[in-house]
């Protein structure tokens, strides 16, 4: 295996991990009667992290087929990487807060909240595009 895929599997546990500990503050949330909008937050935080963690842990059993450059291969888990760190870090400030992080305005938190998430989307989004590349270029 690959020392990119070592390191994307090792991100995706603590990614996991991350998700899975959200769960707590998530039944807090639905024992308390939080507003709902807050339930969906934590919901959405305890959710969405394990999806990424398993993504990141498929692409790296993939990572080491692929038939590109190794700067490829680091490329696709250090956009992985900051991805799942950026969202890890927005999606419980957003439910802590209450911010949706739709929107650059507001206060320091929601900016906050916003630059995560776009950072999160964007990295996500890059990694898509080098999967993808990897996937055809090795076909």
């Amino acid at each position: 295996m690959d020392l990119s895929a070592r390191h994307l599997a090792f991100h995706a546990s603590i990614a996991l991990l991350f998700g899975l500990l959200y769960g707590a503050p998530y039944g807090r949330a639905i024992n308390r009667n939080a507003p709902a909008h807050i339930i969906h937050s934590w919901r959405v935080a305890h959710a969405s992290l394990p999806i990424g963690a398993i993504l990141m842990f498929a692409a790296a059993a993939l990572l080491s087929s692929f038939a590109v450059a190794a700067q490829v291969k680091w490329f696709i888990t250090i956009t992985l990487i900051v991805s799942v760190y950026a969202f890890c870090l927005s999606l419980p400030l957003a439910a802590i807060t209450g911010y949706r992080g739709l929107s650059s305005s507001g206060p320091f938190a929601a900016k906050l909240i916003f630059a995560g998430n776009t950072i999160g989307s964007i990295a996500s989004l890059a990694a898509s595009v080098a999967l993808v590349y990897a996937g055809y270029v090795s076909l």
